[in-house]
């Protein structure tokens, strides 16, 4: 079972910015541990693994895994972290185009 313990040490591992370790950490608990009685913490665990991903500049997998996250818990920050990512890649330089 997850526990807030397991959460909160993928946290300080992406702090730290080990983003590949945080990505095969999740990915590890998610196949062991995705059940409806961890719904919750599955779900953290995908925004926690996007998060990963974006900050190794992999956007596309970064917001797989949000919306992920945002469909097994509406509540989750992942939503706002997809609207986010959607902005910035979005994001658009008119002047450096068009000089």
């Amino acid at each position: 079972m997850i526990n807030e313990d397991t959460i909160q040490h993928i946290k300080e591992m992406l702090a730290r910015s080990e983003s590949r370790d945080v990505i095969a950490h999740c990915d590890y608990i998610i196949e062991k541990e995705d059940n409806e009685d961890n719904k919750k913490h599955v779900a953290q665990l995908f925004y926690l693994r996007g998060n990963a991903y974006r900050q190794l500049g992999e956007w596309g997998s970064a917001m797989s895994s949000y919306l992920e996250a945002a469909h097994r818990d509406p509540e989750s920050p992942a939503r706002q972290a997809y609207a986010n990512a959607l902005e910035i890649l979005d994001f658009y330089n008119h002047d450096l185009y068009n000089p």
